[in-house]
């Protein structure tokens, strides 16, 4: 019988032998393997944190004890082992499992995480809570080498180290966040694993260290391991978390599960914040996901043979890809710009641009505020920073927006990927809130494309702006092949476009809500309903001048938008067309105020009415409504 199949939480697991924890491991495996090439998702990282995550549960009291990871996509075989098995084929699905940790899900998922960094803060939080109420439980911190490029993990060990706080810190070391990791942390990682001086040093000194207990007793004991201490910090990398006030261990093999055990047996019984460093390989046990570690992060259904995608890609290029390809192009014409990123290169397709201007190009880790801040530095010194980061990851940096960048007045260029609904990825990677946020930035020009030749002229005129400017883009195909960058040409500043006249209402669509507003108005058109549709490519400052034409015209305005409702474009539009035009009514269709559970982006948007025939019914009901009360 399969050691998987009888597992439905913790419990379960602890009563096997340490000797079957291996054969488990390979089940669980061949599980994920299995299920995410049906399902699609996060499988390099989870491969890598199997052992891991057996040792876990194996020596701590889940949910008892508190395991906190940093980011949910290391965390599908906690999701197997913690009563999710059953039902795992539903993982990203409508009404499945999610893609990442949520505590409405299980009473294991301490802390929802779908952005790195955040499992020191929250786990520091935890101890805290247990010790003002008199508890006794454990709390564990399991953060990824990449997300110790992030400066929230930093402010969170600088408290924790010096607090005295019982609490573990598991730094899970693969040298990959989702691209290579880059920074001093990253290297200073590495030299404690490279270092043949300081392990064969510790090694002698942990040798006599059992010897004088044999000898002399407790006193050398103790002499000993001051020594033992005194040597890591004298000589080993490991004083970085010594001098944080951690107590380290490590590195230890993070795919030895009985060493594991062991590790976490006696790191456990002790008190006082200390860090255990362990090695692991992404996509362990998938030569397919260990043999490309960035391509396998996270992907679509698969062929778990061949690795080749289910769904083969046809018809034009995503956005992602035309953003690449236009940034590259651009860069041969306009030789003062250089690109910025967040660990995202392939995601935000500027590993198109690095290829190309690899001296044009940094990645800074996940560090978003980093990101904002040094492009403003940047931008002092007149370079044209073009800072690509994902409009949910943006979301971390607001204050460096607007004090880095906006109250200086510089002329940064922020493109945001994955902007709107996003699909499989659900709640936390949903990029809804962008357009809200940035059009209360001051001075910040906010733009969405119609297409893909759209968007690089935006790109042109961002390029050529003297101040803040950002577009933004989703995650899927772009409506047809662009035009060659050099034949497309920047987009006026500041203006919409008329794609069809009409007077009975008038439908303000922005970016990728154009297309669907054209097929809304041909269908209203069968039912005698006259629409104009403006592609409202300038969210911000929006065009006047044809605003005003369209109020004298139409009485009903209808804004469409992919993005939250609230505080959006069409609230925006509603109160200054209130002031001059009480007459007016402007009703605003987007994305409710709720959260976004996780469901293919076609069905999402569909959903919401986002599509031709959901807005014709809404816009529909919407014109009879109103004509009702003109009578």
């Amino acid at each position: 019988m399969s050691l998987l199949a009888g597992i439905n939480g913790p419990e379960d697991l602890k009563r096997l032998r340490r000797d079957q924890l291996p054969a488990l491991a390979a089940e669980i495996r061949e599980r994920l393997i299995e299920a995410c090439s049906v399902t699609g998702g996060h499988i390099g990282a989870s491969l890598g944190v199997v052992e891991l995550t057996i040792a876990l549960l194996y020596e701590f009291d889940s949910p008892r004890d508190k395991i906190v990871w940093d980011v949910g996509h290391q965390a599908y075989a906690w999701k197997l082992l913690t009563g999710r098995n059953t039902g795992f084929e539903t993982l990203r699905q409508t009404g499945g499992i999610s893609g990442f940790l949520k505590r409405s899900e299980s009473p294991h998922d301490m802390f929802g995480a779908g952005h790195a960094g955040t499992a020191m803060s929250a786990a520091l939080g935890m101890a805290t809570a247990r010790d003002l109420r008199a508890q006794d439980h454990k709390v564990v911190a399991v953060v990824g080498d990449g997300a110790l490029t992030c400066g929230l993990s930093y402010e969170g060990m600088n408290n924790a180290g010096h607090s005295e706080r019982d609490i573990l810190l598991i730094v899970n070391d693969n040298g990959m966040s989702i691209s290579p990791n880059v920074g001093a942390i990253h290297k200073t990682l590495g030299r404690i694993v490279a270092s043949p001086f300081t392990n064969k040093l510790r090694d002698i000194v942990k040798g006599l260290t059992l010897k004088a207990g044999g000898i002399f007793g407790e006193q050398v004991v103790d002499f000993a391991k001051n020594l033992e201490e005194s040597a890591k910090n004298l000589f080993s990398p490991g004083m970085f978390f010594e001098e944080l006030g951690f107590r380290y261990f490590g590195p230890i093999d993070g795919h030895d599960v009985g060493k594991l055990c062991e590790t976490l047996q006696f790191v456990r019984k002790l008190d006082g914040p200390r860090v255990l460093h362990v090695l692991t390989e992404k996509g362990k046990g998938f030569a397919l996901a260990e043999a490309n570690k960035e391509k396998w992060h996270g992907l679509a259904a698969y062929d778990p043979v061949t690795g080749e995608a289910r769904k083969k890609a046809s018809g034009p290029p995503t956005w992602t890809q035309v953003f690449g390809d236009a940034l590259t192009a651009l860069a041969a014409e306009i030789p003062d710009f250089v690109v910025i990123t967040a660990a995202m290169p392939s995601g935000t397709g500027t590993n198109i641009f690095q290829k190309k201007w690899p001296e044009r190009f940094f990645d800074v880790g996940i560090a978003e505020g980093h990101a904002v801040t040094f492009a403003g530095g940047l931008a002092a010194e007149g370079v044209r920073p073009v800072c690509a980061i994902y409009s949910t990851f943006l979301q971390r940096a607001y204050d460096n927006i607007i004090h880095d960048v906006a109250v200086q007045q510089l002329p940064v260029l922020f493109c945001m990927d994955r902007a709107g609904l996003v699909g499989e990825d659900g709640q936390t990677h949903m990029g809804l809130y962008d357009i809200a946020y940035m059009l209360a930035v001051p001075g910040m020009a906010v733009t969405a494309p119609k297409d893909g030749n759209e968007l690089v002229g935006l790109l042109r005129t961002g390029l050529l702006h003297n101040g803040p400017f950002c577009t933004r883009y989703p995650r899927d195909k772009a409506p047809a092949e662009p035009v060659p960058a050099a034949r497309t040409p920047a987009v006026p500043f500041g203006t919409w476009e008329s794609l069809r006249a009409g007077r009975d209402v008038a439908l303000l669509a922005v970016g990728t809500m154009v297309q669907p507003a054209l097929d809304a108005a041909e269908r209203l058109a069968r039912e005698g309903i006259d629409a104009a549709v403006i592609n409202c490519r300038f969210l911000k400052p929006y065009d006047e001048f044809m605003l005003e034409s369209i109020v004298h015209d139409c009485k009903l305005l209808v804004t469409i938008e992919e993005g939250a409702v609230v505080n959006g474009f069409g609230a925006m539009i509603a109160r200054d067309v209130q002031v001059g035009h009480p007459e007016v009514r402007v009703v605003a269709i987007g994305i409710p105020d709720r959260l976004m559970e996780q469901a293919p982006r076609a069905e999402q948007l569909e959903r919401f009415g986002l599509t031709g025939p959901g807005l014709a019914a809404r816009i529909t009901a919407l014109y009879h409504e109103e004509s009702f009360e003109a009578r």
